[in-house]
């Protein structure tokens, strides 16, 4: 089987280092498969650069146009208001559409890499089971490397990766805009 990278944690980049990754696989010439859960924005830019490094890079998204939380509010983050919603059976359904996806992707794409972006933060949220994704796990081909990205990981993934990184906030601004280009 292929290795499995977790990055997990409260500080950012994780989806970077994910992206890092890929950026040199495809420099090799070798695929790569992005699946998002959570996402859906289609102006950041591992989703703009995706024509560009065709064939050998592919993401898709499984997320609904929203700010997913546990409790309905207004939070506001690097100079941006989200309103947050509850779940919905929805994002349920678009989590579960997302690890049979990554399943088929597995079977039939045997990609060099798979990034399973936000993964954890699903399982946490109980949109997902974690005993379904390591099912998921066991069936890595030899030539496949994973990479799981989110903010909290359970004791479960944890001890089923290979290689694992705990990314800590230390410090950031008090007040901060995104920048295009870095932050998405």
């Amino acid at each position: 089987m292929g290795y499995i990278y977790l990055y997990y944690g409260t500080g950012g980049g994780k989806t970077t280092n994910a992206l890092g990754l890929a950026l040199r696989t495809v420099g090799h010439g070798r695929s790569v498969v992005i699946i998002q859960f959570l996402k859906w924005k289609k102006d950041i830019g591992e989703y703009l650069i995706k024509d560009k490094l065709a064939p050998y890079y592919e993401i898709y998204q499984f997320g609904r146009q929203a700010w997913l939380g546990e409790k309905e509010k207004t939070a506001a983050f690097a100079g941006e208001t989200f309103h947050v919603e509850r779940f919905t059976s929805r994002d349920k359904e678009l989590a579960m559409e997302a690890l049979d996806f990554a399943a088929r992707v597995l079977r039939e794409k045997k990609p060099h890499l798979l990034v399973l972006d936000e993964i954890c933060l699903a399982v946490q949220w109980k949109l997902l089971d974690v005993k379904d994704v390591l099912k998921l796990l066991d069936t890595i081909p030899e030539e496949t490397t994973v990479v799981m990205t989110g903010r909290l990981a359970p004791k479960e993934l944890v001890d089923r990766a290979d290689f694992v990184n705990n990314v800590e906030l230390v410090k950031m601004p008090n007040k901060f805009k995104s920048t295009e280009g870095i932050q998405y």
